[in-house]
């Protein structure tokens, strides 16, 4: 029997080997331990109080806006920037310099000297300066094709339709959030000992959130100065269907292969719910039928997943065959020991991964009695300090028991090396080249992992094993970071990626969809193997609907059951 974190599993964790391969990475869902969901239950817990505190907007919707929200002993403001920019303007891009908002969320309430020195940086977004009151930094687009159609409706006086709400699902997409540190806004130090903040990323998803409410404002706004009396206000229904866009790329790549300390608490975390919740020995006649209910749900959030992604398409057709599968089988569990268990093996056993990933956060999402506390083990601070003193047999020993991924990869074959990760000079984003056909190698990121390794444990089979790697490293300097990481490996076993990242017909794309989904995200929609655009907060309750929620958790939206009246007398 396990123990973790002081709970007993009669399950065992799923292996690192199996959970880190990029296949099943690249068909992660949100669950209960996702950072949006952490965020939005603490809220809604603390009471959290919201207020709109400026709204200084023209009748295109250009100006200044504040938000705030008040916690147990902090507040937090957005201020907002709104402008009006030609559609040739109005890029997913990071390397962007004019977007319709730009944002920055102040620790505390702004003055106005804080508002008038922030109007002259923010929308210069990387070019301005900002100080530690400022803790994140951020931009977004509307999505005209929506925005406009719900400004058109609901200045005539009715309400959008729903197709296009379903076909785009948000007003605004975020193209850009900065914190912990950049440029100038507060280091992650500054806020790692606050409650509110100390889980990863609540900085940035505070600012999204508090920017999807402020969307629904400008476009309530917008309606109302166009068509004045006629108008109406966006149904609320219709307003939480809605999230936030976001274009997501390379950039996070370099990310999940710099800080495998964390990546390993957000992956044990999960796991370690899973464990808890197929260690269940009984399921009882209500929690079955409330599972059935959950898949029900499950099944038209997928049956609603549109995409033009021919590969993701044909993966989300089969998911909706597979959870018709699950829920003709599931029905069986009914009285049996285990339920919860065997229905993630029948799962594993029978169905595709992207159905397996699914049934996961299906099954974390009734337990929270079990699930919720892990959420307070996903941060990491700093990382443990290279070993000098650790000798080479043991570091050769912790290769050979540890990385037989990459002792398995043929690194002979050209194919194994096709790839090679760089910055690009002119737009300054992470961009991923052909060594065969392309120049620059020289200038690549350090995210060939594998072939590192690789090269370590060769020189290291030359090497005296009792020789201390102090004295390995004062002539081999280079691999100072590779021996950091193999080090780590035995305490961190799911901080490393398992696949070649430099190898041919590896997806970036998988990458990109784990770490959102450990972010909350939804509905991924691939633009090709390099970039997904993704809805953030979909289905959520707004703010001023946090303290009276009594509705389920907000997980799987579908679009409202029943359509009200267009027309709203």
């Amino acid at each position: 029997m396990n123990c973790q974190y002081g709970i007993h599993t009669s399950v065992p964790l799923r292996a690192p080997d199996q959970v880190m391969q990029l296949e099943r990475m690249g068909s992660s869902f949100q669950t209960r331990l996702s950072f949006m969901r952490q965020l939005v239950r603490r809220m809604r817990r603390e009471n959290w109080q919201f207020k709109r505190l400026r709204f200084d907007l023209d009748a295109k919707g250009c100006g200044v806006a504040v938000y705030a929200c008040h916690g147990p002993d902090r507040s937090y403001s957005l201020v907002a920037f709104m402008h009006d920019i030609s559609p040739e303007q109005r890029t997913d891009r990071v390397i962007a310099d004019a977007w319709d908002a730009t944002f920055s969320l102040y620790d505390g309430v702004p003055d106005d000297a804080d508002i008038k020195r922030l109007r002259s940086q923010t929308p210069y977004q990387e070019a301005g300066r900002f100080t530690a009151s400022e803790l994140t930094l951020a931009r977004a687009n509307k999505s005209m094709r929506l925005f406009e159609h719900v400004v058109e409706r609901l200045a005539s006086g009715k309400q959008p339709d729903l197709s296009n709400l379903n076909r785009v699902g948000y007003l605004m997409r975020t193209t850009a959030v900065y914190g912990s540190g950049k440029f100038g806004c507060a280091d992650r130090e500054k806020l790692a000992d606050r409650p509110e903040m100390q889980g990863p990323f609540q900085a940035e998803l505070l600012t999204v959130y508090l920017v999807r409410w402020l969307s629904m404002d400008l476009v309530n706004h917008v309606a109302r100065e166009r068509g004045k009396a006629r108008s109406v206000l966006l149904d609320a229904r219709y307003a939480r269907y809605l999230g936030i866009g976001n274009a997501t790329g390379l950039g996070m790549v370099p990310f999940l292969t710099k800080y495998p300390t964390l990546i390993n608490n957000w992956v044990l975390a999960r796991e370690t719910a899973l464990a808890r919740v197929r260690s269940v020995p009984m399921a009882d006649q209500i929690q079955i039928g409330d599972f059935l209910m959950l898949l029900d749900r499950a099944r038209h959030f997928v049956e609603e997943w549109d995409v033009d992604d021919e590969t993701q398409k044909a993966r989300i057709m089969q998911l909706r065959l597979d959870l018709d599968q699950l829920k003709k089988s599931c029905s069986k569990g009914n009285g049996q020991p285990y339920a919860w268990d065997m229905i993630y093996r029948y799962t594993e056993e029978t169905l595709s991964v992207e159905a397996q990933e699914f049934v996961v956060s299906l099954l974390l999402e009734q337990h929270g009695e079990i699930v919720d506390e892990l959420a307070d083990r996903m941060s990491a601070r700093e990382p443990p300090r290279l070993d000098p003193a650790m000798s080479l047999g043991s570091l050769l020993d912790i290769i050979e028991a540890n990385y037989d991924w990459v002792i398995s990869t043929d690194f002979s074959d050209p194919a194994s090396l096709k790839r090679f990760w760089y910055y690009s000079e002119e737009k300054l984003e992470p961009r991923v080249g052909d060594r065969q056909t392309e120049h620059g190698s020289e200038f690549e990121m350090p995210i060939g992992i594998a072939r590192d390794v690789n090269r370590l444990r060769n020189d290291l089979h030359r090497c005296d094993r009792s020789l201390k790697v102090a004295d390995f490293l004062l002539t081999a300097p280079e691999y100072r970071p590779v021996v950091w990481r193999v080090q780590l490996a035995p305490h961190y076993p799911y901080g490393e990626i398992r696949d070649n990242l430099l190898g041919e017909g590896r997806r970036p794309l998988d990458i990109l969809r784990f770490k959102l989904a450990f972010f909350g995200v939804a509905k991924f929609d691939p633009k090709s193997d390099l970039w997904t655009r993704v809805n953030m907060y979909q289905g959520a309750p707004q703010p001023y609907e946090l303290a009276s929620w009594t509705g389920p958790e907000w997980v799987f939206p579908s679009l409202p059951a029943n359509r009200i009246d267009e027309t709203i007398q």
